[in-house]
């Protein structure tokens, strides 16, 4: 018999490229939000940003987290487009 020499917490090859697409997702909102000229805003995004990935970290099933990226994906265009107009 065979036994895993792998942890019991060990994620799924699917879970563990998931886990990748959500950090990077977070890197470029925080990467966005710096460019946000107003110190107060900077701070209120950032920790908006922060408390959406907190509140949703345990999430588990795939089909709400693909979902949660997608939201996430278009709410950071939204930002980079406003921010673009801002600068013009």
């Amino acid at each position: 018999m065979a036994t895993s020499r792998l942890p019991p917490a060990t994620p799924t090859l699917k879970q563990f490229m998931r886990r990748q697409q959500v950090l990077l997702l977070y890197r470029r909102i925080l990467q966005a939000v710096r460019q946000v000229p107003n110190d107060s805003d900077r701070k209120y995004l950032k920790a908006w940003a922060r408390e959406e990935f907190k509140r949703n970290k345990s999430a588990t099933e795939e089909d709400s987290i693909r979902m949660m990226i997608t939201q996430g994906n278009m709410q950071l265009k939204e930002l980079e487009k406003t921010l673009a107009l801002a600068r013009s």
